[in-house]
């Protein structure tokens, strides 16, 4: 009787399977559509050009950034022009070699140096040979905070203590208050991996969401926290309750809904989103985040699950629609991923308040 049962489940199974996820595929953008961190319509021209070793379009977009006090465009895009001259800095050469002292140029070479020697086998002592340099960016900029973020970065990489991290973070949030990368900086530090515990992580990322602006990415921190925990896995690090982690993707599921669908601007959150509410085996949510999210796949959080993270993109996503496929009944109409249908393409840029650095 039992195993009459079993393969009665295990035929029910396939049945939906076949029937139902054709429809739930065809609702999501093609595999052959999707990108991995698409610039978006500001950064896209300024990467064009440094591919073709001029740097002024940068400058001016960073430029613009500092003027008008945009730390988190700041932020998002230094990491992401760094990350370029990672692979080709002639442009960067040159933009340093005509304005040694462009406090935007400073940044670019900072964020990239550290970069560099965090890779480093001698991590700590490459990073400490940084200090300087960080401060050089710091000093030129002295209202910016993308600097002191870097600085708590750097910190963590060179082991320093609760006492100086914390005069760093100090300096950091005097500038901006809300700036979220200098939350997901301390949310590292904090870390069971680093200096912390889960239990002192979700704190301080509970914390933090309570009292962020209106529509800020910083309310994505609790999802954060227990995305470090998930993959973590079972061991010491005071683990936190399950339930727990259900309300931070419930807080980060309420943000994203303030976002459109296809919107370039939470596309990381939204990433580290599914990838939590499916590791919870919440796939019905899952699936309506990956409709949000439309052929935005984000380096962070896939690089940290899958050698390659557009695949462990595209592998997730066709896993949620195989287990809503398989738990929705015969006769029954499939859930919609959200947002999915035509019209809901890549608006390039941010459509609301908040920030992000990748």
């Amino acid at each position: 009787m039992f195993r009459t049962m079993s393969l009665l489940r295990a035929l029910i199974g396939t049945s939906r399977l076949v029937r139902h996820t054709p429809r739930l595929q065809a609702a999501l953008p093609p595999d052959d559509d999707v990108l991995l961190d698409p610039p978006d319509g500001r950064l896209a021209p300024a990467l064009v050009a440094a591919a073709l070793d001029d740097p002024e379009p940068a400058a001016k977009l960073l430029a613009t950034t500092r003027d008008a006090a945009e730390w988190e465009d700041r932020d998002r895009y230094t990491t992401r022009l760094s990350t370029f001259a990672y692979r080709r800095d002639g442009w960067l050469e040159h933009w340093l070699a005509v304005a040694p002292h462009d406090p935007d140029a400073l940044l670019v070479k900072a964020q990239l140096a550290v970069r560099r020697a965090w890779e480093s086998p001698a991590r700590a002592e490459r990073l400490r040979e940084l200090g300087p340099l960080i401060e050089a960016a710091a000093e030129a900029a002295p209202n910016d905070p993308v600097p002191w973020r870097l600085a708590l970065d750097h910190a963590r990489g060179t082991h320093a203590s609760h006492t100086v991290f914390e005069s760093l973070w100090e300096q950091a949030v005097r500038r901006a208050p809300h700036h979220y990368g200098s939350h997901v900086a301390a949310l590292k530090y904090l870390s069971a991996q680093w200096y912390g515990s889960h239990r002192e992580c979700f704190d301080f990322a509970e914390q933090a969401a309570e009292d962020a602006l209106p529509g800020s990415l910083v309310q994505a921190l609790p999802v954060r926290a227990a995305f470090a925990q998930l993959i973590a896995g079972p061991g010491p690090g005071h683990l936190v309750h399950g339930d727990r982690i259900d309300a931070a993707a419930d807080r980060a599921l309420a943000l994203s809904a303030e976002y459109p669908a296809g919107d370039l601007w939470p596309g990381e959150v939204r990433n580290l989103l599914v990838h939590v509410l499916a590791e919870r085996r919440r796939w019905t949510e899952a699936l309506a985040e990956f409709g949000r999210i439309g052929p935005h796949a984000s380096t962070f959080p896939w690089s940290l699950v899958a050698e390659d993270p557009l695949r462990g993109f595209l592998e997730a996503r066709s896993r949620t629609v195989r287990e809503v496929a398989r738990r929705t009944p015969l006769r029954a109409a499939p859930p919609e991923p959200y947002g999915a249908g035509p019209g809901d393409a890549d608006r390039g840029g941010r459509s609301g308040p908040g920030g992000h650095y990748a």
